[in-house]
């Protein structure tokens, strides 16, 4: 490009006049930092700095160009002093990165001077727009930030001419604030669009966990009311096999007898499964009173001894117990079948050795104390076992069956006693479940 030794006024200012340049600058720049921090809309300051700016460094007028998206294309952003002919063409102008002073500016991220258009042999096509706009001399700059070229800033001469290493300087500042408001408004608007984003996904959970509740709830639902159906039958088809094991519907073989037995053990079994499903599901739905009363801390242990089945034969069961009363206010009956299901675990999962069974007071606590000898659980299990339909082993193939409502029936009892239920175990170690319950409840 052709290059013209300056000639405007900057090099016959006094010192007066220097001053005073420098002090408008001065202000000017000022005022262009503040809108820059306090601003959220990019088109603001462009508006703002080149009001401010194309005065002091005498542009006729100025444009700020911004890459619109993936293209190639920059669209105009914020202009100042356009001839007002042209103005209703703003909104369509367009500039191709590389080509033109701002497009160069902004594809080679340097600044682009060209001092007089119409003596420039590379500008010849810009020669007529600029008699018909009325400049002669283009100064670019580059918008760009750490990230990349966000676009360019042209300031347009009426007369041709180099710029001053002040007025450059001034221009470099006021590129550099404008690249930076570009940047700061581009990670606010992905912040909003970001917020927004979470507030959709955030409603979109709460319609899921919405929909999630109403099913738990016809879950339960319908489990309470398949258990309370199947409950009654079930009683009734126990009572025949008991009046058939009497004789009253007829004599009985020994071979009989033993295949009655097995169908009543395995009755007792379902019986007891159903009414597990039945209580758990009565306790999530909080129908489950709790009936106070005042009783030996040892009733509930024997009720479970002598209500729970499943011992192997090669495991012993051993009773510690205080041997005076030792008497509490709590719900009997819920403790008792805490009780059951704890024992019922530790008889499903011990093949030999021993379980222990125990009742203690402390500091106003009663704490009854189920031990194996068994399999023992991993510690990355031990808070899983407490959930419903939950086992360790998992799998249709596992070797201990059952329906995994056990300990989760018998956490919810403990918690609707006021107490709690702490588990210690290892694999081949065996398990101690131990339940700690208020010696006295309001």
């Amino acid at each position: 490009m052709t290059s013209i030794t300056p000639l405007t006024s900057d090099r016959f200012r006094t010192p007066a006049e220097t001053t005073e340049s420098g002090l408008r600058e001065l202000i000017a720049i000022r005022e262009i930092v503040h809108a820059f921090l306090t601003a959220d809309q990019p088109e603001e300051v462009f508006q703002f700095a080149l009001d401010r700016v194309s005065p002091l460094v005498g542009a006729s007028f100025a444009c700020v160009y911004l890459i619109d998206g993936a293209s190639e294309l920059m669209r105009l952003a914020a202009v100042h002093n356009w001839p007002e002919r042209f103005t209703p063409f703003l909104g369509e102008m367009r500039v191709r990165l590389g080509f033109g002073p701002s497009g160069e500016a902004a594809a080679e991220r340097r600044m682009i001077e060209v001092p007089d258009v119409t003596s420039d042999p590379s500008l010849e096509d810009w020669a007529e727009v600029a008699n018909e706009l009325g400049f002669r001399a283009i100064v670019a700059l580059p918008l760009q930030t750490g990230d990349g070229v966000l676009g360019a800033v042209a300031f347009y001469f009426e007369r041709a001419g180099m710029i001053s290493a002040e007025t450059r300087s001034l221009l470099r500042m006021v590129a550099d604030q404008m690249a930076a408001t570009a940047q700061k408004a581009r990670l606010i608007d992905d912040l909003r669009r970001a917020n927004a984003a979470l507030l959709e996904s955030n409603a979109e959970l709460e319609r899921q966990y919405a929909a999630l509740l109403d099913a738990r709830r016809v879950k339960d639902e319908f489990l309470a009311n398949i258990s309370h159906e199947l409950q009654t039958p079930l009683t009734a088809v126990m009572g025949y096999l008991s009046l058939m094991e009497e004789g009253l519907a007829g004599p009985v073989t020994p071979e009989q007898r033993k295949h009655l037995a097995q169908v009543k053990t395995s009755s007792h079994q379902l019986l007891d499964l159903i009414g597990d499903l039945l209580a758990l599901t009565t306790l999530k739905r909080g129908g489950l009173e709790v009936a106070m009363s005042a009783f030996d801390v040892r009733n509930p242990l024997h009720e479970a001894i002598s209500a729970t089945r499943g011992r192997a034969d090669g495991v012993a069961l051993r009773v510690s117990e205080p041997e005076a009363p030792v008497m509490m206010v709590s719900d009997q009956r819920m403790i008792a079948k805490l009780l059951i299901a704890l024992l019922s675990n530790a008889y499903k999962f011990t093949s030999s050795g021993e379980v222990r069974l125990s009742v203690t007071t402390c500091n106003g606590r009663v704490v009854y104390c189920v031990v194996d000898t068994g399999i023992g659980i991993p510690e990355s299990m031990q808070q899983q076992v407490f959930e419903e339909f939950r086992q360790v082993d998992g799998s249709s193939t596992r070797r201990y069956g059952g329906s995994g409502l056990g300990l989760s029936l018998a956490q919810r009892l403990a918690h609707l006693l006021g107490g709690e239920i702490y588990l210690e175990s290892a694999p081949g170690e065996g398990s101690t479940f131990r339940v700690e319950l208020p010696m006295g409840q309001e």
